[in-house]
């Protein structure tokens, strides 16, 4: 009767040592995506890097491309070496575009300290959601397709804003983005620790994606409410 018992255990404890596994190799190559970002951030502002300025929405448009073709490559070579440089290849055109939001708060007055809340801001919200999500026994999985939906409302709401400009709308994209993409940071890191997903670059583009966003929504977000102007 003792083994009978036995081998649930030993499963459930082999399950456990599966999803911290892949918790600890998404820290890590998080941590490690970071340094492509930071390279290709200041590269373009050094450059005064402009994606397409003249044409935004044929630029939001090549954006989504590239980024969803580099998605794509990722998904497909996931089980191997590929997928790591891959999403390393990812992440320094990520910090390339991210170096245009940074130029623009550089000229703020206090743009500096923008950015420094900013990241502050994004690190704390990131620590406590993946603190919850990573010791919680709840299944935050049921939350998946409202997320989802709210991600292709916010796109279609930022190409209208491309055409309209409008101010309010601009502002009200940021804060449903810090929600929205905070909330995934939760639904991603959760999916882990429940075995939803196994795969940790997989699992480290999805995290990557959720700090980049939180991070873009909370400065667009301090711009527009304190950045001083010169």
């Amino acid at each position: 009767m003792e083994n009978v018992h036995t081998y649930p255990q030993a499963a459930t404890q082999d399950l456990a040592q599966r999803q911290n596994r892949v918790l600890r190799n998404t820290y890590a190559l998080l941590a490690l995506s970071m340094a492509p970002t930071i390279a290709g951030a200041l590269i373009g502002i050094q450059l005064k890097f402009s994606f397409l300025a003249g044409s935004p929405f044929i630029a939001f448009m090549l954006f989504l491309g590239v980024a969803f073709g580099f998605m794509w490559g990722i998904e497909r070579t996931k089980n191997s070496g590929m997928g790591v440089a891959l999403l390393l290849g990812f992440t320094f055109f990520m910090g390339l575009m991210l170096s245009r939001i940074l130029q623009v708060a550089l000229g703020f007055a206090n743009g500096g300290n923008l950015i420094a809340m900013a990241a502050g801001g994004t690190g704390a919200i990131f620590v406590a959601l993946a603190g919850i999500a990573s010791t919680t026994k709840r299944d935050f999985s049921n939350i998946g397709k409202f997320l989802f939906a709210g991600v292709i409302l916010l796109l279609v709401a930022m190409v209208a804003n491309i055409f309209f400009q409008i101010p309010a709308l601009a502002l009200a994209i940021s804060a449903i983005g810090v929600v929205l993409f905070s909330a995934y940071i939760l639904y991603d890191i959760n999916r882990i620790m429940q075995g939803g997903e196994t795969n940790y670059i997989t699992a480290t583009l999805a995290v990557y994606l959720d700090i980049y966003n939180v991070f873009v929504s909370l400065l667009n977000l301090l711009m527009m409410l304190t950045g001083e102007r010169d």
